[in-house]
């Protein structure tokens, strides 16, 4: 389950980078909870083409928060806000402006 939360905050950051193909495929997946062979059934295309769509949108999603890190940093600034100590607020976002993309 933490997968799939993982992969729909992605697809929320980075949706507009897929295909439609790949958009509609995640989100009759993922949003809408179809299985591969109802959306399959619906395109009218085979099961395999459509896991394969999946798989790639899913891999193309990991990929961009890999070298983007957008899903990171905003975890990471949330956690910031947590902190009560504005010195180490500071220091935290300090070390997120500083570091290498």
């Amino acid at each position: 389950m933490e997968n799939r939360e993982y992969l729909n905050s992605l697809f929320d950051i980075y949706k507009e980078l897929l295909t439609s193909i790949e958009q509609e495929t995640f989100i009759n997946y993922y949003e809408e909870d179809l299985s591969l062979s109802e959306i399959a059934e619906i395109r009218k295309v085979s099961k395999s083409s459509v896991g394969k769509t999946l798989t790639t949108a899913e891999e193309k999603l990991k990929e961009y928060e890999k070298i983007l890190k957008v899903y990171t940093t905003k975890e990471r600034l949330a956690n910031i806000l947590e902190l009560n100590d504005t010195s180490q607020i500071k220091d935290n976002i300090k070390k997120i402006i500083e570091e290498k993309f």
